[in-house]
């Protein structure tokens, strides 16, 4: 039996979503929410719409592009997007994890769209960017949170493109750099980078995305809380703090809480450094530890949020499959019976291995104090 680290992490919750609230969070901080007011009273609106423009300021969204809060978290304002918008031109969609082949199912099976290419690659890689056809209709995820998978950039897009872009943001928006000019659609949703509680989600639209919604109507039925315009006009209202179903007034407090704790670190770029640092640490370590490297191949594409690792070791690669799952599945458990890390095991439709978050509101001296923990595990599995 190894010995056990002597330090362990002042926090366990390394969980890629809902993830782990900000450094000084209490309950205390939703000590001003409007619970049993109206959402739709004038206080209540003005709380929603102070989100919306906080939210727009940290993240820099140009003056000219619109956000707003939707229904049902990333996944709500990803769909509501694509039913919204998609259709009226060819679609290349790229799925390389969990979720981008949800959204491929999605506009196969239920949308059917005709004209599209799916554009897929295995775990650990992207699709060939070079061979999007940007003058069609592109959604992507910008970070796969369940591969660690991201684009490194937006270059690939051009600015010219005569197709949207929609881009699944919900792991990257607040920790990585969302290249504003170049993406139609962004969505994400609270309890992702800024650890806020579930159930809403945002929405960016460009000028561009505006003009389909205002000149083109799907040809399928919209539901009601899909719904963006009103005899051909867009409902600024979803925009301005008039949501389009009841969100949580605790939660919209919450939200603000967060907005308040980014801006005192000194907003968007502050929390991108606390995320990249977060990733240069388990990097370094990556480097250091023979058993264990990155599911993400190339170092470009490494996610800083949602971390995922694999066991590479001869003894581990030498079991069969299933075995394989069930050790990595039991390393992850003994560090959540040890109470150092918490809901870390890899996404069930990943390959086996362990999923570090590491966005903005995890402290990296808790990164580091696991780190030594992940070594223990893996003696342990390996041991027994």
């Amino acid at each position: 039996m190894s010995n056990k680290p002597a330090q362990r992490p002042q926090s366990p919750n390394f969980s890629s979503g809902p993830c782990s609230k900000h450094p000084g969070w209490s309950v205390q901080s939703l000590g001003n929410a409007l619970v049993g007011r109206s959402h739709r009273s004038k206080p209540g609106k003005a709380r929603i719409k102070e989100v919306i423009d906080g939210t727009k300021k940290i993240l820099g969204i140009p003056d000219d592009y619109l956000c707003g809060i939707v229904p049902a978290s990333d996944t709500g304002a990803v769909e509501l997007a694509m039913w919204s918008l998609l259709g009226e031109r060819g679609l290349d969609i790229l799925a390389w994890e969990s979720f981008g082949k949800g959204w491929v199912t999605d506009v196969q099976k239920q949308l059917k769209l005709s004209d599209c290419r799916a554009m897929e690659a295995d775990y650990g890689h992207l699709p060939d960017l070079s061979q999007v056809d940007c003058d069609r209709d592109v959604v992507f995820t910008w970070n796969g949170t369940t591969s660690g998978v991201k684009v490194p950039n937006g270059d690939w897009i051009p600015d010219n493109r005569q197709g949207l872009t929609i881009a699944d943001a919900t792991s990257a928006t607040f920790a990585m750099q969302m290249p504003w000019s170049k993406l139609d659609v962004v969505t994400w949703s609270w309890q992702k980078v800024m650890g806020g509680e579930a159930a809403h989600g945002m929405l960016v639209l460009s000028p561009r995305a505006v003009e389909r919604l205002e000149s083109y109507t799907p040809a399928w039925p919209l539901p009601k809380i899909f719904r963006l315009t009103k005899g051909g006009k867009l409902i600024k209202g979803i925009f301005e703090g008039a949501t389009i179903n009841t969100p949580s007034m605790i939660c919209v407090e919450d939200a603000l809480d967060g907005l308040k704790w980014a801006e005192s670190l000194g907003g968007l770029t502050a929390l991108i450094k606390r995320s990249e640092a977060n990733l240069d640490a388990i990097a370094t370590w990556v480097n250091q530890t023979p058993w264990a490297d990155f599911l993400a191949v190339e170092p470009a594409t490494r996610s800083n949020t949602s971390i995922c690792l694999k066991i590479v070791d001869p003894w581990y690669t030498a079991l069969p499959a299933e075995e394989q799952a069930q050790k990595a599945k039991q390393m992850a458990a003994l560090l959540d019976t040890e109470g150092v890390a918490y809901d870390i095991a890899s996404y069930r439709d990943a390959p086996p291995g362990l999923r570090i978050w590491g966005g903005a509101t995890v402290e990296a001296a808790d990164i580091q104090a696991l780190l030594p923990w992940l070594d223990w595990a893996f003696a342990e599995i390996k041991e027994g």
